[in-house]
Formats: C-alpha cells, sequence, structure tokens
C-alpha cells in the first residue's frame, strides 16, 4: 500500500503565477465517500485511476494507476458525480521539496491551494512566501467536497 502524506495551505499573493508551468487537470469521482474515495483523472494526455483511504491526520492510505486516455474520458463523461473538479495544476520546487498549486475552475473559481507531499508527519520543511494559512484536515477544502459544496456556495473562505 502506497501513504500519501500531504499538508494543504491556502495561497496569497500571485507571485507563485510566475513559478511553474500550469497542466490543465479534470477529474472526477466514482466514490466520493470520505471513508474511501475513487478518482479519475486527466491530466495533459494521461489517465489516472485513484484510490484513497480515510485520512488519519495528514496521512492516508493511496493507490494509483494510470488508465488509457479514452476510459478516462468516458468515465469522466458518463459515471463520475457532477460537477467535475477542473483546475490549473503548477509544480512548484522550493528547498528541497515540490508544491503543488491548485488554481480551480468553474464553480470552485475563486480557490487557489498548495499542497505539499511529505516523507513522515513531523518532516520540517521552508513555506514560500506565498504560502497562507494551514488547511490540512478541513474537509471543505478536499476535491471530493468540493463537487457536493463548491467554493462559490461558500459564505466565508
Amino acid at each position: 500500500m502506497g501513504v500519501e502524506i500531504e499538508r494543504k495551505f491556502l495561497v496569497e499573493g500571485s507571485a507563485w503565477r510566475t513559478l511553474g508551468e500550469a497542466t490543465l487537470l479534470r477529474q472526477g469521482y466514482l466514490n466520493a465517500d470520505p471513508a474511501r474515495t475513487v478518482r479519475v483523472r486527466i491530466e495533459g494526455a494521461e489517465g489516472i485511476l485513484t484510490i484513497k483511504s480515510k485520512n488519519v491526520g495528514a496521512s492516508r492510505g493511496e493507490w494509483e494507476y494510470p488508465i488509457p486516455l479514452l476510459d478516462a474520458e468516458e468515465l469522466l463523461d458518463t459515471l463520475c458525480e457532477r460537477p467535475l473538479v477542473e483546475k490549473y495544476r503548477r509544480r512548484i520546487a522550493h528547498a528541497g521539496f515540490t508544491w503543488e498549486v491548485d488554481e480551480f475552475l468553474g464553480e470552485n473559481a475563486g480557490l487557489i491551494v498548495a499542497e505539499i507531499e511529505l516523507p513522515s508527519e513531523d518532516t520540517a520543511f521552508d513555506k514560500p512566501d506565498w504560502i497562507g494559512q494551514e488547511v490540512t484536515g478541513e474537509k471543505r477544502y478536499y476535491n471530493s467536497s468540493l463537487i457536493r459544496f463548491p467554493y462559490a456556495q461558500w459564505t466565508t473562505p
């Protein structure tokens, strides 16, 4: 089993926009139950199927498999819950780690978060100056939550 240890933060300012190349991601959920999510994603020209277990702190089980692009497109178009999550992702290297900055589109436009994957929950890391408030573990920021309660419906960020 793979384990994902990830921390999530809000993004401040716009300095991050000049770092890293933006790639469009489209993803949908076959199952968005917090105890187990099953996600289909298209990133560039690649299809990916991901299964994740429930979060325990900043950690959770994760299994990820490449799938044919045509299968991913069909699953997104016919079986995934609506709305799909669409976003631009930038991967930005900083102080020995890679930050993934997601700028959401559609019903989640205006939401920008950054995630960092760590080798252990207690790993120290340096934050770029555009990193804001930590939102790790806040369920409304989970991509799987954004299909049921999109950012456009939030009254306070």
